[in-house]
């Protein structure tokens, strides 16, 4: 049998420690090992396998369009990314008018940073303490966390962190050298906190009032994850640029910025290569359709309820506190999690860290009750 783990140490750039896992096969809310073992995934792909693993509908629209077009440069006009930026303003809040396409989150978050210094003539930008936006420069530049920025120093100057959910803060830090204040609703890898809506709705008010842009980073909670097809719907929130990816897909890469109707951006002044390829648009479309046909954010919803109830009718003495919104939930601990995951792991669950204390769960939301109750099990084992 081939050693696939030695040829990625071998051959791979090692950026991220590894599980000890080879996955060659995915159904649902499970995956497979070169065994043929059978795991619980939990981590949903980092947020991104929100459908499962080959839902059968992404794979079919994949494989139709794969034989159709692949490639079609933005020089060109294509009837299947039409038909996708079209359903991206139907789905987002009404706010937003317009989508540029892309390949990941990151990139989304670059486009946003880009377009809201062209928009405003200014240079600066807000972001909130223990918030993640992404690895390239200017990403990691909006992120906060020490660790992802140390090694890469002097980043992209002119942004400052504030505390999340301390309207006072953010109302110090906006002066007429910002150009946007940036957030996600719930920050991911930063423990799973959501926003406070007093917070939200004092932070929109003084962006209007000051002619400063709200970017609202929907990458991990967008598409239904949080039990609404995006967390903006659970506040009524109408941002001035939206950033999504992940989920956006069903695993196949894609990300997009959304604008308002003000932001005009002068074409020439920012491009993609592979950003809105039929391919990925194809599997776009059919993701959004099963998302909405399935209704998948009130599953979402549910399931997260009952997800919630299983933990707490537990003995979990271990756990400090339980964070949620949908199925984006998060387990701190009195305790650092790596040991646990890995405990986790050999039980054939697999999770996320959110942070050193926080265990992070965003299973597929087709995630069956079966699996919840087997998940719960493991964790009255481990957590008791």
């Amino acid at each position: 049998m081939t050693d696939y783990k030695t040829l990625e140490h071998e051959y791979g750039v090692p950026l991220q420690a590894k599980r000890d896992l080879v996955a060659v096969r995915g159904s649902g809310a499970s995956l497979y090992d070169e065994a043929g073992q059978e795991y619980i995934d939990c981590a949903g792909g980092i947020g991104v396998a929100s459908l499962g693993h080959s839902h059968p509908r992404l794979v079919k629209a994949i494989k139709q369009q794969a034989e159709t077009l692949i490639t079609c440069p933005n020089i060109m006009y294509n009837d299947v990314r039409s038909k996708l930026l079209e359903k991206l303003v139907e789905v987002t809040p009404t706010s937003l008018t317009r989508a540029y396409l892309c390949n990941s989150g990151a990139e989304s978050i670059e486009a946003a940073l880009k377009f809201s210094r062209l928009h405003s003539g200014r240079t600066n930008f807000v972001t909130a303490m223990r918030g993640f936006h992404g690895r390239t420069m200017g990403a990691v530049s909006a992120t906060y966390t020490p660790k992802y920025r140390e090694a890469f120093q002097p980043l992209i100057p002119g942004f400052d962190y504030v505390p999340f959910n301390k309207i006072e803060k953010l109302d110090a830090a906006v002066d007429d050298n910002t150009a946007a204040v940036m957030f996600e609703l719930v920050q991911g890898e930063g423990g799973v906190n959501p926003i406070q809506p007093e917070y939200l709705a004092a932070a929109r008010k003084l962006c209007t009032d000051r002619g400063v842009l709200l970017i609202i980073d929907e990458i991990q909670t967008g598409f239904c994850r949080t039990g609404k097809f995006f967390a903006s719907d659970h506040f009524d929130l109408q941002p001035d640029i939206m950033c999504v990816a992940k989920a956006m897909g069903g695993g196949v890469p894609i990300g997009a910025t959304l604008l308002n109707a003000d932001i005009q951006i002068e074409p020439g002044l920012h491009g993609t290569t592979f950003g809105g390829n039929p391919l990925a648009c194809a599997a776009a479309l059919a993701a959004i359709d099963v998302y909405q046909s399935d209704n998948l954010a009130h599953r979402a919803a549910e399931l997260g309820d009952y997800f919630e109830t299983q933990l707490n009718s537990s003995d979990l003495s271990q756990v400090r506190a339980l964070r949620r919104l949908g199925l984006m939930i998060g387990i701190e601990l009195k305790q650092k999690v790596q040991d646990k995951l890995a405990q986790l792991l050999e039980r054939r669950i697999i999770a996320l860290p959110a942070g050193p204390n926080v265990i992070r769960l965003l299973p597929p939301l087709v995630i069956e009750k079966r699996q919840i109750d087997r998940v719960v099990e493991v964790f009255r084992e481990l957590l008791a």
